[in-house]
């Protein structure tokens, strides 16, 4: 004891010093299994959070903030790959409030480091964005963004986007620790985007289905068949998130016509004719024609395509019997139309077909009733009333021998003509009861206008000669046929009164477009040559609607000034009640007058 006292101080034990470093290591590892427990929890937090809605814009707004919150990011965003290319269709972000991005001037559009990102799709970790070789800068009054992590996120091994995040706080990089978890998070956000998309398709699945109902039920109550229509050009629209829909009917000839429309510019398209061509040969073979832009493909020939891009055209199809067809266009620089939207609008337009099929044959039913009915009136009328009225003129004429007041014979001599006289009207009744002289007989509007041609001959002293341009028949309708037919008439007897005229020309143009004076407007082609692409609303002036142009052309004196104008007036209140216009002008080479008279198809 007294050697250790005298050496003067004391020296610690080498044991203790390691026991104190394995405390302390022990304590850091704790430390860190503790914050990887931390960690975690915030990971399966997120992961929940992430999982708990279906709407597919709200996961990926959830996905971006559960990314910021677990690696301490200032600014996080989804960006999700366009389909058909290499850009962005949505680009969600939280971090920037919304000043900010009022002031940057709207999403990016994929190109840049963005872009490299797209194209390369692994995960990218930078300590300073600005020096990769990829990137671009930032538009006017972003704010400066230097760490950068990104990782894609996955659907069922399919691409669907990126992760972004910027900015870690307190001016730290993002670690290896932080990339893993971002990893993590974008495998569950993958999942979640899929349950979302699943329940999108199921949402959009029930649509077509109940409008699949919708359009029987119409097409089966309704008594107008216009209205009928209508309507599923309308749904289809809705459907399919386009800006117009449009049925299309045959020709006869091979082609087809817009018979009606429903939604943007359908007044400029309604009637409009698509000529014979191998699409058109497609569709009445039963084949879906799908474009997805039409403004570059040179085979569209609508006046109007500049306004529009993707474009949808399904036959309706029945029984092997294509009865038309349904057909939707987009908006320009919208996305195409995809193979899922295809196969329900098939779908809708197979069931369309079949309600046309059904309500035509219940058309059919009582047209049957209707005829059935007229027969039975007729016997009625032949059996019961003509001989009861032939039976009481007997009795009549027998009574007038008896009478010995000549005024008396004269009245019942009267009164027997008079039946004789209803006896004949009952006849005609009966005939026209049996005979359908309804507009959907044989004779067609090109075999009036024949007629009416015909009829001006004797006060003309010559056959006028008719022309006609386009499939007149499956263009004009019944209401505008009968005011041109009326208008015709009028026109050529103007011109045999006052025209003192050695030829009269006629002509019925059914591929014309007019604007909304009723006049005539420039050809297709240099509408489309002369709008700039960028201004749909322009270029759906300019085309103009599709009409009908009558013009009758002599070789006569003409109109003088201050001449009666009562049969112009006639003219123009006729067409201005169909939309359109009636002017007239001098003949070719200044000899003659041409008059010309239009309406809306």
């Amino acid at each position: 004891m007294a050697m250790e006292q005298s050496e003067g101080h004391f020296s610690p034990d080498l044991g203790s010093l390691e026991v104190d470093a394995l405390v302390s290591e022990v304590a850091e590892r704790l430390h860190a299994v503790a914050a990887v427990n931390d960690r975690m929890r915030e990971l399966l937090e997120a992961v929940v959070a992430v999982s708990s809605g279906l709407d597919l814009h709200a996961t990926l707004q959830r996905i971006a903030s559960a990314a910021a919150d677990l690696v301490d990011a200032e600014y996080a965003a989804v960006g999700v790959l366009a389909p058909h290319t290499h850009g962005l269709s949505d680009f969600i972000q939280v971090g920037i409030s919304a000043e900010e991005e009022l002031e940057i001037g709207g999403p990016p559009c994929g190109l840049g480091l963005l872009g490299y990102v797209t194209d390369h799709r692994e995960p990218l970790r930078l300590e300073d964005l600005t020096q990769h070789p990829s990137a671009a800068g930032f538009p006017h009054g972003h704010p400066p963004m230097h760490t950068f992590l990104s990782v894609p996120i996955r659907v069922r091994n399919d691409f669907f986007g990126t992760l972004y995040l910027t900015e870690k706080h307190h001016g730290r990089h993002f670690s290896s620790a932080d990339q893993q978890v971002v990893e993590a998070l974008a495998a569950a956000a993958g999942v979640a985007i899929e349950n979302a998309r699943l329940y999108e398709e199921g949402l959009r699945r029930e649509r077509w289905i109940a409008a699949s109902r919708e359009v029987t039920t119409v097409m089966l109550t309704a008594e107008d068949a216009q209205i009928a229509l209508i309507t599923t050009a309308e749904l289809l629209r809705d459907l399919a998130d386009a800006a117009i829909g449009m049925i299309l009917l045959p020709t006869g000839d091979g082609g087809l016509r817009i018979s009606h429309a429903s939604g943007e510019a359908s007044d400029f398209v309604t009637g409009e004719l698509i000529p014979p061509s191998e699409r058109t040969a497609r569709l009445l073979a039963g084949d879906s024609v799908i474009i997805e832009d039409m403004r570059e493909d040179s085979e569209v020939r609508s006046t109007v395509r500049e306004a529009f891009g993707p474009s949808m055209t399904l036959p309706l199809r029945s029984a092997g019997r294509v009865l038309g067809a349904v057909s939707v266009w987009r908006r320009r620089d919208l996305p195409p139309f995809t193979a899922d939207e295809q196969a329900l609008a098939e779908g809708f337009a197979a069931q369309a077909a079949l309600a046309l099929r059904l309500a035509e044959g219940q058309h059919d039913q009582q047209r049957l009733a209707v005829y059935q009915d007229r027969d039975r009136i007729a016997r009625d009328l032949h059996d019961l009333v003509i001989q009861r009225l032939f039976a009481t003129g007997m009795m009549l004429e027998s009574a007038a021998r008896l009478a010995e007041v000549p005024e008396v014979r004269t009245r019942i001599g009267k009164a027997v003509d008079e039946l004789d006289a209803t006896i004949q009207e009952v006849r005609t009744t009966i005939y026209a009861l049996q005979h359908d002289d309804t507009p959907e007989g044989d004779e067609d509007l090109r075999s009036k206008l024949l007629r009416e041609g015909a009829q001006a001959v004797g006060p003309l002293g010559f056959r006028p000669s008719i022309a006609f341009v386009g499939p007149i028949e499956s263009m004009i309708g019944e209401t505008t046929g009968r005011q041109l037919t009326a208008a015709l008439r009028e026109m050529l007897s103007n011109a045999a009164r006052h025209a003192r005229a050695s030829k009269v020309e006629v002509c019925v143009d059914s591929t014309v477009h007019i604007d909304a004076e009723g006049r005539l407007t420039h050809s297709p082609v240099a509408v489309e040559t002369a709008v700039d692409s960028k201004d749909s609303d322009s270029a759906l002036r300019a085309a103009g609607r599709p009409a009908v142009l009558l013009t009758v052309t002599d070789d006569g004196v003409g109109i003088p000034e201050g001449g009666r104008r009562s049969g112009l007036r006639n003219l123009r209140q006729r067409a201005e009640a169909l939309a359109g216009s009636a002017w007239h002008e001098p003949g070719p080479n200044g000899k003659g007058t041409t008059v010309s008279w239009t309406a809306v198809l």
